[in-house]
């Protein structure tokens, strides 16, 4: 059985910290990969990201695998809860192994954020260490192929897309060869993920779920978001995250190339894209638990798999999303805008 995340590839584990009131609006969330580890890749776009450890990640380095993966809050100040992650994985043995003693590793823990500084009125309440130890721990204690929840919390509790409510979404999909392919996005987009004309989210148009919204609804949005614009200050350094997973069995070349590819979900889901005050950033994961055709077409559905499920994951981060109106901004959420669109 299958719940759509990105826990349907077998042995991942999502678990989410989230901070919310008192000045806080922020959070992290850690993706936790099976004992021995993953083959990890990395695609940066955005141009102005905040990332630790991606150099690792080229397949010209020695790392060949990594234990957990960090999308947190805070900017570049929440990439300390890495350390968190990093002391976690340490306690139970994990990591590069450096010396003799097996207790002798280093863990390799690439992370990235999201710019959400201020958004819940204080500008220091910002992840930290204990922040993504309470992330990792969350994940290490969770069911595997369980359900991720979605929307405002984690990396996603201070996230906006565009003027809309941002947040955290999660998809996956089964080929016909039987290789999952799943993502996890944090949507904190500088960007708009629904068209000005007419409502509809991007990401849906491309799905051909088109259900305009009433005329008088959307132009209640409209006025509703032209509002919050002039109250809020201008969106600066926003990124959208996201992690590609797959149990195929990838070189560290081809996880590059899935998660380069998975980067046109986002250009779907949000217009524009990979702008200069963007951090867009793109992990990918593959367990190897499925062995991959060596034909270029079974790799070259995973490629495209890897942009659809991206896609569809901001979608659902959008729609999962709560308003906000607090001492830090108000962003509505495009629920409360155009209403739940009816189940299928």
């Amino acid at each position: 059985m299958t719940v759509d995340a990105l826990t349907d590839v077998a042995g991942l584990r999502v678990g989410h910290a989230t901070r919310s009131g008192d000045g806080w609006l922020t959070g992290t969330t850690v993706v936790l990969a099976p004992e021995g580890g993953a083959v990890a890749a990395v695609d940066v776009r955005g141009g102005g990201p905040g990332t630790k450890e991606t150099d690792a990640l080229d397949p010209r380095n020695m790392v060949q695998k990594i234990d957990a993966l960090v999308l947190t809050g805070g900017s570049a100040y929440g990439l300390d809860a890495a350390s968190g992650v990093m002391a976690w994985l340490e306690e139970q043995g994990r990591g590069v192994r450096v010396g003799r003693d097996p207790a002798h590793v280093v863990p390799v823990v690439p992370a990235a954020c999201v710019f959400d500084l201020g958004r819940g009125g204080d500008f220091r309440a910002r992840p930290d260490a204990g922040t993504g130890r309470e992330a990792v721990e969350a994940a290490a204690a969770s069911a595997l192929g369980t359900r991720v929840p979605e929307g405002c919390v984690g990396a996603g509790t201070g996230a906006v897309a565009g003027q809309l409510k941002g947040g955290v979404g999660t998809a996956s999909t089964v080929l016909g060869s039987g290789i999952t392919v799943a993502a996890l996005v944090v949507a904190n987009a500088a960007g708009a993920v629904l068209d000005p004309e007419t409502g509809v989210l991007y990401g849906e148009f491309f799905q051909g779920r088109v259900e305009y919204p009433q005329e008088r609804v959307h132009e209640a949005a409209r006025r509703r978001l032209a509002e919050a614009a002039a109250e809020n200050a201008p969106p600066p350094l926003n990124t959208t995250l996201a992690v590609v997973a797959t149990d195929a069995d990838l070189s560290r070349a081809q996880a590059q190339k899935l998660a380069g590819t998975a980067h046109d979900g986002i250009a779907r889901a949000v217009r524009p894209v990979h702008l200069l005050h963007d951090g867009d950033t793109v992990f990918a994961l593959a367990t190897g638990t499925h062995a991959l055709d060596p034909a270029p077409r079974s790799f070259n559905d995973v490629l495209a798999a890897g942009a659809d499920v991206v896609m569809r994951a901001i979608v659902r981060a959008v729609r999962a999303a709560e308003p906000v109106d607090g001492p830090g901004g108000a962003w509505p959420s495009y629920e409360e805008l155009y209403g739940a669109r009816p189940a299928r």
